[in-house]
């Protein structure tokens, strides 16, 4: 049932884990899934979140920078690890790399700052000791 106030509503099954495909209700789009740990052709979560995050933090920015009267070309770059933790199960481990082209670093570095705060995914992860946004140049 989506949110009252509601901009934009997905719909989005799994129904066979790691081994198949996963579907979006909306529109029909359909993704192979695979295990990350097999040689099998298919997305798995890790890419997921990568393509979500690295997504919705540029969209974030570029918003940010069209706000202050600015063309500048920027690029955010995830990097996620699967990594087993000791008592069993996993985590990921999360790094946004995000750059801003011909902008000072610091200026930079305070969009980058702001667009973490304002993306909808970044929200979603804030917390997490496991997940660290950075500027780079």
């Amino acid at each position: 049932m989506a949110h009252p106030k509601s901009l934009f509503h997905a719909e989005v099954v799994n129904d066979q884990a790691l081994q198949g495909e996963a579907f979006v209700k909306n529109d029909g789009l359909r993704v192979v899934i695979s295990d990350p740990l097999s040689p099998d052709l298919g997305t798995n979560p890790e890419e997921l979140l990568g393509l979500s995050l690295s997504t919705c933090l540029n969209a974030t920015i570029q918003a940010l920078l069209k706000g202050r009267g600015l063309k500048n070309k920027s690029q955010v770059e995830v990097h996620i690890d699967l990594v087993p933790e000791e008592k069993g199960g996993f985590f990921f481990e999360v790094l946004a790399l995000a750059k801003i082209e011909s902008l000072p670093f610091e200026k930079a570095d305070r969009i980058v700052q702001a667009a973490e705060k304002r993306c909808p995914v970044a929200k979603l992860l804030e917390g997490s000791k496991t997940v660290t946004v950075k500027t780079v140049q």
